[in-house]
């Protein structure tokens, strides 16, 4: 916003110079983006924040300056020489939305002479891009820009029995505004009515046929406050964005109505040597109260700050930009708020103005003062630590080893939307679905409509979205909240999305498939000290013959999630999906590290023929429950189908390492202990059927 160095000088002890008021504003919060010298004058572009209204006029920017540089502020003279009849012997007001109209203010002015403006007040306007109209309208634009009040001036004469209702348009009514368009009126708009039609859009913009002309000789003056919610909803509706409704919007001061109106009837006095009429008519909601008060600890400021506070300035600058301050011990005081900043201090702004506030929020205050003291010489110290840091909780490192694991095992972490479709949620798997599903009251769109229940959907989604974009491999992990739905609490997952090829500089292009995603997951438990083993089942939304329900130790232990292929069209390649609840997981599972023997190992194979029926996790829970002295690992190394071997059997062929911790095995040794190995798994597994 344009403002003139000159007219904030008009309200200041002579003294400061454009470059100080300046600086002083801009390290207060009020940005001077820019000064350019226009003649005798310097133009200040200041960047005004939304919540100071109150600083979008010079008084408020002269006020300020005032405080900083502790100069004396001079208020403009608002006194009159009024004469009878009296104003409601001339006019009648009748406010019938008393909330989106909680005051208004009329005054009258008498054989007023419409013409052009005296040359300073031609000069002033011209200075911050204001057009000159005539001395009337003129001078309420000028009261605008003094003192932030939008201010609007009838033509009496044109007012149906010389009356002001504010009240909502009616159905079907149209208005002819100031810029000559004629607009269709909402029942929810608020409009200045006459005792027959609207005259005016309450906050934003005049009547055309109300307006004051060549012609007009008495002015009814309007000063009131209009609801910032009421009016920006009509300006949005209508499409309109004025001066007037600009400050509206963001909350006027709701207790300068009359000292508006007076300073506009003095001037069209002195100007258009019109007879201001006695008394004023103020109608007010006395439901609405806009006092605002809280209390204020010179040793909390200063703890907030960092920095030390003297109380004297903390008056000093507080009572300066106008708050009252009333000490209650040393260094306490209660503190009430000037009228206008109630929109930009009151604690609950969504509490309707005609319901009490309660008391500000110390902070503010802390604000404030810093503010004013300046934020340039508050020194970058970090605050002071009450109590000793307490680190992470155990679930939070349980998280972080998740994280830590599959980022080595090549996946990278994923964050998704806490909700989805509601046909995602009924597509997949979920590890607990407890009752109905939890609905958005307010959903972002028809793609966000339920809490999700599963990770899935949105690893599917991110997925897909890498897939689009030509990536040739997916590896994807989250950590995250579900929602099982009814009364039932929050659990936590970690889901797994992998597919394509594994194409390293030095390895060959491998496709991604069931088994690399399983052994990803076994490795995880493996690093929780946890046994994971996999069960088939038939699961929603997975290709049969893969989809397998997660048990911790056994088949019949705790299930723990799934996994399995997606039943996935849309995909250019076969996608792989996991999901397990962390609550199998504990930081006080994991499994400590364990010295290698100094002593060389001993790999041994042995093929065992089996029924090809007989799952390998089985076969895995049999050698590590026969506890065979020194076999320190096992693994598949080959499941083989075909010539030589039985219909329906399989050669398995298994990789075992025996390694002493004291010594090295010998031949012996090694056979006597794999021979044992070897008799319990062909008495349980071997193949019996015909050859």
């Amino acid at each position: 916003m344009i403002f003139s160095y000159n007219w904030i000088s008009r309200y200041l002890d002579p003294g400061a110079g454009a470059d100080e008021i300046a600086g002083r504003l801009t390290a207060a919060g009020l940005a001077v983006e820019n000064s350019e010298p226009r003649g005798d004058d310097v133009l200040f572009d200041v960047d005004v924040t939304t919540n100071r209204p109150d600083c979008m006029n010079h008084v408020g920017l002269a006020r300020e300056a005032s405080t900083l540089l502790a100069q004396g502020l001079r208020f403009p003279d608002t006194t009159t020489d009024a004469a009878d009849p009296a104003v409601g012997e001339l006019a009648r007001v009748v406010v019938e939305d008393g909330y989106g109209c909680p005051r208004y203010v009329a005054l009258v002015v008498r054989g007023a002479k419409v013409g052009p403006s005296p040359g300073w007040l031609v000069e002033h306007l011209e200075a911050i891009g204001q057009r000159s109209i005539n001395n009337i309208v003129d001078i309420t634009n000028f009261v605008l820009w003094e003192l932030g009040q939008p201010i609007h001036a009838f033509d009496l004469a044109k007012l149906a029995a010389g009356t002001i209702v504010v009240r909502r348009a009616r159905e079907g009514e149209r208005l002819t505004t100031l810029d000559e368009e004629d607009r269709q009126l909402d029942p929810k708009i608020l409009v200045i009515a006459d005792a027959e039609r609207p005259v005016a859009l309450a906050g934003i913009m005049g009547g055309f046929d109300s307006e004051v002309s060549d012609s007009t000789v008495d002015i009814l003056i309007e000063s009131a406050h209009f609801d910032p919610a009421r009016v920006r909803s009509g300006a949005k509706a209508l499409g309109l964005h004025t001066d007037a409704s600009h400050r509206f919007e963001r909350g006027a001061d709701p207790d300068i109505c009359r000292v508006a109106a007076d300073r506009v009837a003095k001037l069209i006095a002195e100007i258009a040597g019109g007879q201001v009429q006695k008394g004023a008519l103020d109608v007010r909601n006395e439901e609405c109260d806009w006092q605002l008060a809280g209390h204020l600890s010179l040793e909390r400021a200063v703890r907030f700050g960092g920095v030390d506070l003297d109380a004297a300035d903390v008056v000093r600058w507080l009572t300066g930009v106008g708050f009252s301050m009333d000490q209650t011990a040393p260094g306490e005081w209660d503190v009430k708020v000037p009228t206008w900043r109630y929109y930009d201090m009151r604690p609950d702004p969504a509490k309707p103005i005609s319901e009490p506030q309660g008391p500000v929020f110390e902070a503010d205050f802390f604000e404030e003062i810093l503010r004013l003291h300046g934020l340039e010489g508050i020194p970058s110290t970090l605050p002071a630590v009450g109590a000793p840091d307490q680190g992470f909780s155990t679930a939070h490192e349980c998280r972080q080893t998740i994280r830590t694991h599959l980022a080595a095992s090549g996946y990278v972490e994923a964050i998704t939307f806490a909700f989805h479709e509601e046909v995602a949620d009924q597509r997949y798997p979920a590890l607990e679905k407890a009752g109905d599903v939890l609905r958005l009251a307010n959903p972002l769109s028809e793609l966000y409509v339920v809490m999700r229940r599963s990770l899935i959907p949105g690893l599917i989604g991110a997925a897909e979205f890498n897939q689009r974009r030509g990536c040739q491999a997916i590896r994807l992990f989250e950590i995250g909240h579900l929602f099982p739905g009814g009364d039932s609490t929050e659990l936590e997952a970690v889901a797994l999305i992998g597919g394509g090829q594994t194409d390293l500089p030095w390895d060959r292009a491998m496709p991604f498939d069931l088994f690399e995603l399983k052994g990803v997951v076994e490795s995880l438990g493996a690093r929780f000290g946890v046994e994971i083993v996999a069960g088939s089942a038939e699961l929603p939304g997975l290709v049969s013959g893969t989809s397998s329900q997660l048990h911790e130790a056994t088949l019949t232990g705790p299930n723990m999630g799934f996994m399995g292929q997606l039943e996935d069209a849309r995909s250019p390649y076969p996608l792989y999906v996991a999901e397990l609840s962390t609550s199998s997981f504990s930081v006080d599972q994991v499994r400590p590290i364990e010295l290698p023997s100094r002593y060389p190992g001993v790999e041994v194979d042995l093929t065992l023929t089996q029924s090809a029926d007989t799952a390998w996790s089985e076969i895995a829970q049999t050698i590590r429950k026969a506890a065979v002295q020194d076999l320190v690992s096992f693994g598949l190394k080959d499941r083989y189908w075909g010539e030589g071997v039985p219909a329906g059997a399989v050669n398995t062929t298994i990789c075992f390492l025996y390694n002493a911790a004291d010594s090295s095995l010998t031949r012996d040794e090694v056979n006597e202990r794999h021979e044992a190995m070897r008799k319990l798994l062909e008495q349980r597994f071997g193949w019996k059927g015909e050859v």
